[in-house]
Formats: structure tokens, C-alpha cells, sequence
């Protein structure tokens, strides 16, 4: 039996030459390169300083204007303190802002601590009350219907008219301070709130009731998301209203507190100190109002 065997022919392979490269063992532990930061040239910092200057010079310019004002004014007035005057007896008050002397005789850091916390008070419960009343009138037109009337009768009554309301309620002075500032900061949550949810497209909600969602659901995915930018602008309309109000509340109700403390610089003679606790008020009012707005722009779809 024969067998045809092929045979393959296979090619020598060609040696190729390789070039032995000398390693250096320094190299192989060396630190990888670092990129030089590049400081800020001339130029950036010329533009950051002209946009800092751009914006601080308005300010500083008003602030000469006011106390060019100021001064005019105390010139022109007898009894009326002067900015100077009004420094130095501002250096005396917060050199020791928490003292205490007395159950009436606290320094002005007390004083604001106390405010603060009416407030809060205040406008805890009403927004505890006011928001989700907002999402009751806004999601339901029966209680709408029901609830717009009275809105619309008690939002135009003044602040301190409620107090001596509170005062026969509670027969204390500091619930009936919190009770002034709790109806007089409902409002603007309610309106913005309920206004908030009316605003909200009807197709989100035609989708919710395809899928059969619970109410809660629905509040809860759908409603509260896209109603927050609303609520958060009733708040901070809201802290305002209760900030300029505990003032006058103090006054009438006495005790500690900012408004406490002005009625009796006041009836010490003492302007100076009246014209601290104002612009004290101012700020105090302003860091407040910044914060909500700060949280507010947080929470904004512009910016999502």
C-alpha cells in the first residue's frame, strides 16, 4: 500500500537583531513629573479686583450717604447722637453682650436670643399649619371654596390687633407674643403654598391617576417637589413679617427682649443705644431673609 506523504517546506526564520538598553535603577523610583500650577497673571487679578470694587463700591458709597445723613441730622437735632457717639456706646454694649444683673437686666445679646426664640416659636407652628393648609387649598377646590373667605377677612387685620386676643387666651405675656407672630406669618405660606400647587401642570396629575397613586403619593412625588420653590418663598416672606413684628410686640408686652430692651433705652434716655438696637434689628432681619433666599436658590429648578 503506497502513501503520497506531502512534505511542507518551512522558511529558516531571520534572527532580528535587539538592542540591549541599560536601565538606571534612580529612574525607576523617580516621582512622576509635576505640572507647575500656573499662578494667576496680572491681568486676572486686575479683573478680580475690578469685579470686588464693582460691587463693594455701591455699597460703601450708600453707607457714606447714610451717615452724612446721619451726621446733618445730629447737628440740626438737639439730643440726637451723633455716628461717633453712637460707636463708642456701641464698643460699651458688645464689650459684655451676655451679662446678666437681673431678671430685667440682661445685655443685648439676651435680649436678641430671646426675640429669636418667640419667633421661632411662632413661625414653627405656623408653618406647621400654614403649609399644609396651603396644599389642602390648592389640591381641593371644596376647601378652597371654604377656606378663601376667611383668609381673605383676617389676612388684612394688623399683627398687634391679635395680641390682646393672645393675651386673654393664654393670660401669660410670652404665648401671646409667639400667638402675634404665629397669625401674623401663616399667610404667606398658605397663599404661596396653595398658589404653588395650582400652578402645577395637569398632566403630572392625569399620569398620577392613570397610575392609581395614593394621595399621600402624590403629595408626597409629585406635589411637594415642584410646589418647594413656592413654599420657601412664603417662608421667607414669612420671617420678615415675624421679625418686624415681635419688636412691637415686645414693647407692648414687656419682659425680655429686643423690642423690651428699645421701650426701656427709651424711657433712660439713652438714643444711642435705640439707634444700636435698630441697626442690630436690621441685621439680624437681613442674615435671616439671606439664608431662606440662599436655600430658596438652592432648591430652584434654574438651578438643577
Amino acid at each position: 500500500m503506497s502513501a503520497n506523504v506531502k512534505t511542507k517546506t518551512v522558511e529558516p526564520i531571520e534572527a532580528t537583531s535587539a538592542e540591549i538598553v541599560s536601565i538606571n535603577p534612580a529612574a525607576m523610583h523617580a516621582a512622576p513629573p509635576v505640572t507647575a500650577v500656573k499662578a494667576p497673571s496680572a491681568a486676572s487679578l486686575q479683573v478680580m479686583m475690578h469685579r470686588a470694587l464693582q460691587k463693594a463700591l455701591p455699597a460703601l458709597l450708600g453707607a457714606i450717604v447714610l451717615i452724612a445723613i446721619w451726621q446733618i441730622a445730629a447737628i440740626g437735632s438737639k439730643g440726637f447722637p451723633t455716628p461717633l457717639k453712637t460707636w463708642e456706646a456701641a464698643k460699651v454694649i458688645f464689650a459684655d453682650p451676655f451679662y446678666v444683673a437681673g431678671p430685667n437686666d440682661m445685655g443685648i445679646g439676651w435680649n436678641v436670643l430671646a426675640s429669636l426664640k418667640r419667633v421661632a416659636m411662632g413661625f414653627g407652628l405656623a408653618a406647621l399649619i400654614g403649609i399644609p393648609a396651603g396644599f389642602l387649598i390648592g389640591r381641593f377646590s371644596f376647601i378652597a371654596s371654604m377656606l378663601n373667605p376667611i383668609i381673605s377677612l383676617l389676612r388684612p387685620v394688623s399683627p398687634l390687633a391679635w395680641l390682646p386676643i393672645g393675651l386673654l387666651l393664654f393670660q401669660r405675656a410670652e404665648p401671646a407674643s409667639a400667638w402675634t407672630i404665629f397669625i401674623c406669618s401663616i399667610w404667606p405660606m398658605i397663599l404661596n403654598t396653595a398658589e404653588g400647587v395650582t400652578r402645577i401642570p395637569q398632566d403630572y396629575l392625569n399620569v398620577a391617576r392613570v397610575l392609581k397613586l395614593s394621595e399621600f403619593t402624590v403629595m408626597r412625588k409629585i406635589l411637594f417637589p415642584a410646589v418647594l420653590p413656592y413654599i420657601l418663598t412664603g417662608v421667607r416672606l414669612s420671617i420678615g413679617i415675624a421679625w418686624l413684628v415681635i419688636v412691637a410686640a415686645e414693647m407692648l408686652t414687656g419682659g425680655v427682649g429686643i423690642g423690651f430692651w428699645i421701650w426701656n433705652e427709651w424711657n433712660n434716655l439713652n438714643v444711642e443705644n435705640i439707634i444700636i438696637a435698630i441697626l442690630l434689628i436690621g441685621a439680624v432681619g437681613m442674615v435671616l431673609e439671606q439664608g431662606l433666599m440662599a436655600i430658596a436658590r438652592r432648591f430652584s429648578y434654574d438651578n438643577r
